[in-house]
């Protein structure tokens, strides 16, 4: 049987984990953090996934996600548009779909290994050996699972890490937002923009991007959020009324949309690891998932073959993940070009009130169809 390392435990690693040891194989994810934990994520999830969770007992039931069908953008004046969500989706914080699928691997019995830190992957003979504080532990296949940016990333000399990146990400969870559970929001301000829906548990995410330019200018993020966020008055309600959760946000640099490479090194990517789309289009979730069974799929396809061929492996997941998700990431970035900048902003709301076909085709551009 031939063994899988799981290198980072969010959604994409996760799915494919569980998806691998459906297919019998011999599964390690390891994890640098304990479960349950947050991470910055604007925890919106559209509904092309759930068909592909109900057939595999996936779906979150007992945590009783926000359905969410209705969509709300406003530039940076505050001008508003509001417009039904086609597909629509629902919210969950990852500190409760992360832990439900962590139980799930291991009831399956996914080794998982919680608090462990990669610190090398090395490929010799056409296997790998992992490298953490714990010793060196060898395996046929390594899947990189870790999300946006690592050491790991530096180790490997990945191309994209060489470029520096200028958006920080941060994120609160806040009650009693003045908005409907039904509806995801996205708010622009001058350098970025601000997400707000609801997950469960009257609990509501609210997760931005900025330029950390402003960052440099105001020194800290309380005064940033207060001379740059809310100028935009439904921003400035917002951090007015609703009630923060956390002494302190969570917070992410060097968040980058840079091309990435789906197979470097021999070790499969997936998720952000493998290529992240811009947080506006509101479908990381759902594609980390996605991903996750791809990769998944074209791994047990190649299971079957007593001597893996790796070439054959590599390409075959290249050219599945591409099919899949490089239009979608393309689009995404070229539409967040509408978004940060007064006037860009002031566009994309005079689109979607005035041309609403056209709003839509746009969004649909980012987002995928059902799969199973």
């Amino acid at each position: 049987m031939k063994r899988v390392a799981i290198i980072g435990g969010g959604l994409a690693g996760l799915t494919s984990a569980i998806m691998l040891k459906k297919g019998g194989m011999d599964v390690t994810l390891i994890e640098k953090n304990e479960y349950p934990f947050h991470r910055v994520c604007g925890e919106y999830v559209s509904n092309e996934v759930i068909p592909f969770l109900r057939e595999n007992e996936l779906w979150p039931t007992g945590l009783h996600p926000a359905d969410i069908t209705k969509f709300e953008l406003t530039d940076t004046t505050g001008s508003p548009v509001r417009m039904p969500l086609d597909l629509g989706g629902f919210g969950v914080s990852r500190y409760a779909l992360d832990n439900f699928f962590i139980e799930k691997a291991k009831a399956l019995g996914v080794e998982v290994k919680e608090g462990t830190r990669v610190e090398e992957i090395a490929f010799q003979d056409n296997n790998f050996e992992v490298l953490t504080r714990n010793g060196t532990s060898p395996y046929s296949i390594v899947v990189g699972a870790y999300g946006k940016r690592s050491h790991l990333d530096k180790r490997m000399d990945r191309s994209f890490m060489k470029r520096r990146s200028p958006y920080i990400g941060v994120k609160y969870h806040v009650r009693n937002a003045p908005q409907s559970n039904d509806t995801v929001a996205l708010h622009n301000f001058k350098g970025g923009y601000c997400g707000l829906n609801a997950v469960e548990n009257g609990t509501f995410n609210l997760c931005y991007l900025s330029h950390r330019d402003n960052l440099r200018e105001y020194k800290d993020i309380d005064q940033m959020e207060k001379k740059v966020l809310c100028v935009n008055p439904h921003l400035k309600r917002i951090f007015a009324e609703s009630e923060f959760l956390w002494d302190a946000p969570l917070v992410i640099n060097e968040i980058s949309f840079e091309t990435k490479e789906p197979v470097i090194n021999h070790v499969l990517m997936c998720g952000d690891a493998a290529g992240m789309i811009t947080p506006l289009c509101g479908n990381g979730m759902a594609m980390a998932i996605h991903s996750g069974k791809i990769l998944a799929e074209c791994v047990l396809a190649h299971n079957t073959k007593d001597n893996l061929n790796r070439v054959e492996l590599e390409e075959d997941y290249r050219k599945a993940w591409k099919k899949q998700f490089s239009f979608r990431l393309s689009s995404g970035r070229q539409i967040q070009r509408l978004f940060g900048r007064p006037l860009f902003s002031k566009m994309a709301v005079s689109l979607g009130r005035y041309t609403p076909p056209v709003a839509r085709f746009l969004m649909s551009k980012t987002h995928g169809t059902p799969f199973r």
